[in-house]
């Protein structure tokens, strides 16, 4: 197995993003959704539309999952249309899978999740190995970035030490970084 790195150029996700957004609503959330939570693959393959939309049919704000707790996750408000566009488009039900299959009544597969990814990072001209996998790099390197404290990413991707998340999403210790932490009052 090939390993693969973080996105970490923005320009190149905005060109992933809107590559994918012109082809199809399920397959920009899956990107969407994947490198602004952190999920793992497999989890976020199986969220179902009630893990993520209310009875009345309001996108919830954080992911009605037993997995992802401490901390919860959040969905921001380009997520959440994405996740609205994605339950229209795809006609989907409470019970559905967000990422249903076209050709049956499962979610999309890991192989079908990595072809989505690889052909959006092509189109993007991102060269290196790209897999489901990078969602969740991608996630964890631009929350570090943003002065996301390396804990809280830590518990997000369920590592064991901050260095192993430091490795995990490219970094090391001694990276610099300009932060800021703005709170803005």
């Amino acid at each position: 197995m090939k390993t693969v790195e973080a996105i970490k150029d923005e320009e190149k996700l905005l060109c992933m993003k809107t590559y994918l957004q012109s082809r199809s609503a399920r397959d920009y959330c899956l990107l969407l959704l994947g490198m602004n939570t952190g999920i793992r693959g497999n989890d976020l393959l199986h969220v179902h539309v009630e893990d993520v939309m209310n009875e009345s049919g309001h996108i919830l704000h954080y992911l009605q999952s037993s997995l992802y707790t401490d901390p919860p996750v959040f969905l921001n408000d380009d997520v959440r249309q994405a996740i609205k566009q994605c339950i229209q488009e795809g006609s989907l039900q409470s019970t559905d899978y967000l990422f249903k299959s076209k050709k049956t009544t499962e979610p999309i597969t890991r192989q079908q999740a990595y072809r989505i990814i690889n052909e959006a990072a092509k189109q993007a001209d991102i060269e290196g190995s790209i897999g489901t996998h990078t969602l969740r790099k991608t996630f964890g390197y631009h929350a570090y970035a943003k002065g996301i404290a390396i804990s809280l990413i830590q518990k997000r991707l369920h590592h064991a030490t901050p260095a192993e998340t430091r490795q995990y999403i490219g970094v090391d210790r001694h990276t610099s970084q300009s932060i800021k932490l703005d709170v803005n009052l």
